[in-house]
């Protein structure tokens, strides 16, 4: 499996992205890019590549710099593109190409066509080969919440979403954290602060977590 080989990228770029430290994903997602170019062979080296990539887009999209989100997010989905030619049946590989598709969008409201379709198909599968991926449930949500209103199905679907990432993972704080999102967009204040802080107690030192909480009053 793919996160058996990740254990000296991983946790490196998990650190960076709750930190927000732009620099040190920018060096990772260039070390592994240049990891997968030579060892083109290997599915791992690739989605080792496109996930740092996709982290590097999910920082860049915190930053509101919506541009570099898009060059990581594509350049992202070129190394999940290689992973699924190598290893079509891996269900993360499958979650990851949909949710650096998803990643454009932001960007380009105009892509929200090509790139949403693609990000739906893509989760899509991978619920097909993992019905109980937490990660994908997740990755469909967020996906759901950038698609502009004329392409998506609506925030409360994106919120239904969520709540299934948390069904099965409770310790998500990704998911908690979406899902505050979420609550905060639909003008459930008291709710998405009640998520929030629960993905704080999950994991606190996610720098991004701790703005939304934040920013979001009390009713």
């Amino acid at each position: 499996m793919a996160v058996l080989l990740l254990a000296g990228v991983l946790p490196d770029i998990e650190k960076a992205r709750d930190a927000q430290d732009r620099a040190a994903l920018e060096a990772a997602a260039a070390r592994t890019a240049a990891e997968a170019d030579k060892q083109s062979g290997q599915a791992d080296a690739q989605y080792q590549a496109a996930l740092a990539a996709s982290y590097l887009a999910e920082v860049a999209l915190e930053l509101r710099d919506r541009e570099q989100a898009r060059r990581a997010a594509e350049s992202g989905i070129r190394f999940a593109e290689r992973a699924l030619a190598l290893q079509p049946s891996q269900a993360e590989y499958h979650r990851l190409l949909g949710t650096l598709c998803g990643q454009v969008i932001p960007a380009n409201v105009l892509a929200g066509f090509k790139y949403g379709r693609r990000a739906q198909e893509a989760i899509q599968r991978a619920l097909e080969l993992d019905p109980k991926s937490s990660r994908a449930y997740l990755s469909r949500g967020v996906g759901n919440y950038y698609l502009p209103a004329p392409f998506g199905p609506g925030i409360e679907t994106a919120i239904q979403d969520f709540r299934k990432a948390i069904e099965l993972d409770p310790r998500s704080a990704e998911a908690h954290l979406w899902l505050g999102i979420a609550l905060r967009k639909a003008n459930r204040n008291a709710e998405a602060r009640k998520a929030f802080t629960r993905s704080l107690e999950l994991n606190p030192k996610r720098v991004w977590t701790r703005q939304q909480l934040d920013k979001t009053p009390p009713q």
